[in-house]
């Protein structure tokens, strides 16, 4: 095991978007020595789920920088300036990125930053009062060797992993996967003779569209399933984005922690829906299938809570309940795809530093304003998350459009300088009393 040779200022723990940005704004801040850590061999963001066609639900210039410092090096423009497609993007006349180039210009990013090291997993994070820093254990990929890195502060941003409900674990397999994996077993998919989408997100529906495209080569009967009460669209009008603000994080995190949990799920549709023009390609394929009375083998059902897998011989059957009816039903299915969203969990690695960590009474993070998890005043550092924190600054914390201003607070408040100006109104709406 290797002695730290030094100690950092920051040590980042995942290097997914977030992180990633803020490794890229600290270009801007030479002061300080920072290093950021990921297990994978390259970036790579949600690889199971780089569908062709699918773009990202923002804008360009939500990229990883350019809402804080649209001239940094690191942004999309000038990834567009490096590839030689700046013409190409200028005349396709589109806001949304292919989510496949938005992987690809993180990943070009990612190794220019000297900061950022794959195939580095960290094992473990603890605080070492007498040194008053850090300590992680890293572990190279494929190797039992244990390196030991030291820093005065530390950044999580591993990310939110995917959710499985309890009831659903013990019938995952070949045939019952993930959203996150679709890419991966798409092939076994095909060969089915039905699959079944359980899920209306954005991820469910991109999958259900994908299949759906491919149906007629692969002649599979397809359903999809979901427990709210209907295959909404997300909430994407001008003003209800002004949720996803700096104002409204403010506005969020000065509300009381009840508040604050009961308003979190009244607002599901600003971030949990589905994007209008992947509900407007599903319907549009739907009705030129139907012309001359021939319906597709194709059937959509809301209200339906899956809440059993029992395999049956060569089958599934998918124990359900309509809720607003009070009625159980048994949809029959080769395979099934758990469209089931993502959940932001505490990284096992941070075990060491759960009795130093201050709760709230769901078992979350206490979260600063400036995104500083609230720790034991004997702990002198500071410990940041980025996209830990929807309870405690709301929708906006998975956003993307928020991802540079967040990273520019993390950057401001290690300095302790205004490394970057953020400006205090953004948008129109008053969001509160003052």
């Amino acid at each position: 095991m290797s002695a730290p040779a030094r100690v950092r200022d920051l040590l980042g723990v995942g290097i997914g978007p977030f992180n990633l940005g803020l490794a890229a704004l600290l270009d801007q801040a030479a002061e300080i020595d920072a290093l950021f850590l990921d297990e994978h061999p390259r970036f790579s963001w949600h690889p199971g789920l780089l569908l062709e066609g699918a773009t990202t639900q923002v804008p360009f210039l939500a990229d990883l920088v350019s809402l804080v410092d649209p001239t940094s090096p690191h942004s999309f423009l000038n990834y567009l300036r490096a590839h030689d497609r700046l013409l190409r993007f200028y005349l396709r006349e589109r806001f949304h990125l292919p989510r496949r180039e938005y992987d690809h210009y993180c990943r070009w990013v990612a190794e220019r930053l000297p900061s950022c090291r794959f195939g580095a997993r960290v094992e473990a994070v603890r605080w070492l009062a007498e040194e008053g820093v850090f300590e992680a254990d890293i572990r190279a990929t494929g190797t039992p060797r244990i390196e030991r890195v030291r820093a005065r502060n530390a950044v999580l941003g591993v990310g939110a992993a995917p959710h499985v409900p309890e009831a659903l674990v013990p019938a995952l397999g070949p045939d019952v996967v993930h959203a996150a994996d679709f890419l991966h077993h798409r092939e076994r998919l095909h060969r089915a003779a039905s699959v079944t989408v359980v899920g209306s997100g954005q991820s469910g529906a991109e999958v259900f569209l994908d299949l759906l495209r491919d149906q007629p080569a692969h002649g599979y009967r397809l359903t999809w399933l979901t427990r709210t009460a209907g295959f909404f669209p997300m909430e994407y009008t001008r003003l209800a984005l002004e949720h996803f603000s700096p104002e409204y994080t403010r506005y969020f995190h000065g509300l009381g922690e009840e508040v604050r949990d009961r308003l979190l799920p009244t607002q599901d549709l600003l971030y949990k829906g589905i994007d209008a023009g992947t509900v407007e390609e599903i319907y549009g394929l739907l009705y030129e299938r139907s012309a001359g009375g021939a319906e597709p083998a194709v059937e959509l059902r809301p209200h339906l809570a899956v809440e059993a897998v029992e395999p049956d011989g060569h089958r599934l059957r998918l124990r359900c309940r309509q809720w607003e009816q009070d009625r159980d039903l048994v949809v029959e299915t080769e395979c099934a795809v758990l469209a089931t969203g993502f959940v932001a969990r505490p990284p096992a690695c941070i075990e060491e530093l759960g009795p130093l960590i201050r709760w709230d009474a769901a078992g979350r993070y206490r979260v600063d304003l400036d995104y500083r998890v609230a720790m034991d005043p004997a702990v002198t550092g500071s410990l940041f998350v980025q996209n830990a924190e929807v309870h405690t600054h709301g929708v906006g914390a998975p956003d993307l459009g928020l991802g540079a201003h967040r990273s520019a607070c993390i950057v401001n408040a290690l300095t302790g300088r205004e490394v970057f100006r953020l400006p205090r109104r953004t948008v129109v709406t008053e969001f509160g009393v003052a």
